[in-house]
């Protein structure tokens, strides 16, 4: 795994998690928690992606796109499954 990969999918999980934070204010861990959960996910998705062998392309460009969506996949599932009360 390169260096730069891993911190894209730091980067790109970030600013998954921001956004989640500006545009659901409800039922999320706050602006912390949602910025954690982002990362969690985007690393996550982009290590399995990285284990398996399967590449979404070469580039910044695919790889912020798999991180993007592992850091999406996370932040829903907690909406949906995890809510707390």
């Amino acid at each position: 795994m390169e260096f730069g990969m891993f911190v894209s999918w730091l980067v790109v999980g970030l600013l998954a998690g921001g956004l989640a934070w500006i545009m659901m204010k409800d039922g999320g861990y706050g602006l912390i928690g949602d910025l954690v959960l982002g990362i969690v996910g985007s690393v996550v998705v982009g290590g399995i992606f990285w284990a398996l062998g399967v590449s979404a392309g070469v580039g910044l460009f695919p790889t912020a796109y798999v991180a993007f969506a592992g850091a999406i996949i996370v932040l829903v599932a907690q909406r949906k499954v995890w809510a707390h009360a």
